[in-house]
């Protein structure tokens, strides 16, 4: 590398050159410092100056402005968490916390609970889908996707309705589920649109259905409790409307029938459970039947109330009422006798006993073993005015005074055709008609010391006011009788006896009633009425089969019958078995279970007390008896009849003395008259063939 020749080496300036023409006149040729130099600034440039003095001013005052409220901050933040800690506000912290709780709207519709408490029906958020049609641009193909992520529908329904362009709102399906109301959100269907609504809901399914009947789509009730009490339940939708049922006698009772029905190919059957000292139903079943969420898509004959809607003849069970009747009237003792040696004839028409024992019967054996022909002879007696007033004191003769719409009025001949064979056939439930409710609710006070209490489907705590129909000793006398039907050996109803509970009854076995009016060969519904325990009775149980049949599989119990004791007895028997101790009634053992049983031994022929003579062969009639029964006995009635004793019995027949009402009275009755809305028919009058009785107890 070539180093730069030293400075001394360098060329002297030539005067006259360039070099030297660009020094300045008069300035030292070489090593002089100049004494001044002369710049030149201009207004902009003293402008820019200034600005950028002030900007930098201002930096340094907002430097320091930073600093010092950061100084600030930092010791406030060490004063108010290390040497003097502020607690957090818990109010203001809790102001600004974001709620989790969702609070769903009040619901339109009531619940309705058991006597427990337990919900039986319960109104929840849902959704309806729905679509503008005109909006819609393929129904095909959002009939098809719609239908994929909702099985229930079908895509030709849906097609048809996206594709009704005459309508700019078409319902889609008004019971969507959350689930299935996000999937069909997912398609995005343009014109398909989503509807807030509620569900009424029945957590319990088959249970109670027939007692909740169900609303429609625009949550009106439409059946049963629901169509009663539809104002109630909307006007106050937040108390809930508490029922007398109890979900446990409830389940009971319908799997006891269930299986009966099954076990012998019935077309249906029917349970009802009733408490004696009040007239609370505390279950009533009816199958087949239905989940109470698809009333309107069940077959009909799944929504026939079985319990209240049904008109059946109730067979012999009737003879409670006629042995009550003829016990309270005072005309017939439990002592008296009557001729049972042969079938009764009146014109082409035969009443006989299933079993007949071709002897003269006491008043415990007629109703032990179920006899017809004596049960025809007490009623001729009587005749038909008295049994008439008994009938309609009981309300045989208009519709039950329960909280169903459903419940029909019962069939019977009207009194111009009431002469001496319907006066016989109905003393034994033959050629008079009536619900299964009507008729429990006319045998509690046949069991309870001769106390009628309305039926009714809610639970109050106040016990309604009963009104007394007979006296207590009928009703005891009945009692004892009822129990002999359980005990003796050949008493019809001895398959519903229980282990430890004092169960009396009376088994029931009625003809079908053909459309013709006729009644149907081979074909009989099975039933048996049962109350427990007798010594001190709370419940009464009634079970009737409809058309049962004597199945292969029961043909060794049954040995081909299928009469109320085969079929129904053993029915109660499982019901009072399961539901006693569920009702706080333990059964009874040793010393406490004899001493019961004691109390109510009744001989199946028992004396007459001293210095009384009792009916029988030598003194067929008391004083006042019908014309009636000396017709059935072939004798001429007497010239002068003693009206005063037949009056006496009417007036003791006609007993209506209502007791005082509790304090508290807050039992709500449904009127004799059609509730606003409920379909009540008019009382129904029979008009079908006198029967051919040859069905016994």
């Amino acid at each position: 590398m070539t180093s730069p020749p030293p400075r001394d080496s360098l060329s002297p300036r030539v005067p006259g050159s360039s070099r030297d023409a660009a020094r300045r006149a008069g300035a030292p040729e070489r090593g002089a410092i100049p004494r001044m130099e002369h710049v030149r600034v201009t207004s902009p440039d003293l402008v820019r100056r200034a600005a950028i003095g002030t900007l930098h001013r201002r930096l340094a005052a907002g430097f320091g402005g930073f600093v010092l409220i950061y100084l600030l901050l930092a010791a406030r933040v060490v004063f108010v968490t290390v040497v003097h800690p502020v607690p957090p506000d818990k109010a203001a912290i809790a102001a600004q916390t974001p709620s989790t709780t969702i609070a769903l709207p009040p619901p339109a519709r009531a619940e309705i609970t058991d006597r427990n408490g337990d919900i039986l029906a319960v109104s929840l958020p849902a959704a309806a889908l729905y679509a503008n049609p005109k909006q819609v641009q393929d129904p095909g193909v959002a009939a098809r996707e719609i239908a994929a992520v909702i099985p229930g529908l079908d895509p030709g329904f849906l097609e048809a309705r996206l594709a009704d362009r005459a309508h700019d709102f078409v319902y889609l399906d008004r019971k969507l589920t959350a689930s299935q109301e996000l999937a069909v959100n997912r398609l995005g269907i343009p014109g398909v649109y989503f509807e807030n609504t509620e569900r009424r809901h029945y957590p319990q399914g088959n249970l109670a259905a027939h007692i909740l009947g169900g609303v429609t789509p625009d949550q009106r009730g439409i059946a049963g409790i629901e169509d009663w009490f539809n104002k109630r339940l909307t006007a106050d939708p937040g108390k809930p409307l508490r029922l007398s049922i109890d979900l446990g006698a409830e389940g009971i009772v319908r799997q006891a029938i269930w299986e009966a029905m099954s076990d012998y190919d019935a077309k249906g059957a029917c349970g009802i459970v009733m408490s004696v000292r009040t007239g609370r139903v505390l279950a009533m079943a009816s199958v087949p039947d239905y989940k109470a969420d698809d009333l309107g898509t069940a077959p009909a004959d799944a929504r026939f109330n079985r319990c209240v809607s049904g008109d059946y003849e109730p067979g012999s069970v009737f003879k409670l009422q006629t042995l009550a009747m003829a016990i309270n009237s005072g005309m017939i003792e439990p002592w008296d006798r009557f001729n049972t040696t042969h079938p009764l004839h009146v014109g082409r028409f035969t009443v006989t006993d299933f079993e007949p024992a071709h002897i003269w019967m006491a008043v415990p054996h007629i109703l032990a073993v179920s006899s017809n022909i004596g049960a025809s002879r007490i009623a001729t007696i009587l005749g038909p005015e008295i049994q008439r007033a008994w009938l309609r004191k009981l309300g045989f003769f208009r519709r039950p005074p329960i909280h169903l719409p459903e419940a029909t009025p019962p069939m019977y001949h009207p009194k111009s055709r009431w002469k001496l064979l319907t006066t016989m056939t109905v003393s034994f439930g033959n050629g008079i008609a009536m619900s299964p409710l009507q008729l429990i609710s006319a045998v509690v006070p046949v069991v309870n010391g001769g106390v009628w209490y309305p039926p009714t489907l809610l639970d109050q705590r106040t016990p309604p006011a009963g009104v007394r129909v007979m006296t207590p000793r009928t009703s005891l006398i009945m009692r004892k009788m009822m129990r002999n039907v359980v005990t003796a050996p050949d008493g019809t109803g001895i398959y519903a006896r229980v282990p430890g509970y004092l169960v009396g009854g009376k088994t029931g076995t009625a003809q079908v009633v053909g459309p013709n009016g006729r009644y149907l060969r081979h074909l009989n519904n099975a039933s048996f009425m049962a109350a427990f325990p007798m010594n001190d009775p709370r419940y009464v149980v009634y079970v009737v089969v409809l058309q049962p049949h004597a199945t292969k599989q029961m043909l060794p119990f049954c040995h081909g019958f299928t009469t109320g004791g085969y079929v129904a007895a053993p029915a109660v028997a499982q019901i009072i078995s399961r539901i006693g101790p569920m009702l706080g009634i333990m059964p009874l053992s040793g010393q406490a279970l004899a001493e019961a049983q004691a109390s109510l031994s009744i001989p199946l022929d028992p004396m007459a007390p001293p210095g009384r003579l009792a009916l029988g062969p030598g003194h067929l009639f008391p004083p006042g008896a019908s014309k009636y029964a000396y017709s059935l006995a072939h004798q001429t009635p007497p010239a002068n009849t003693d009206v005063a004793a037949h009056d006496r019995a009417l007036a003791r027949t006609e007993m209506w003395q209502p007791l005082a009402a509790p304090a508290a009275q807050t039992v709500s009755l449904p009127p004799a008259a059609p509730a606003p809305g409920a379909r009540t028919p008019g009382n129904r009058i029979m008009n079908i063939a006198l029967p051919v009785t040859r069905a016994g107890g």
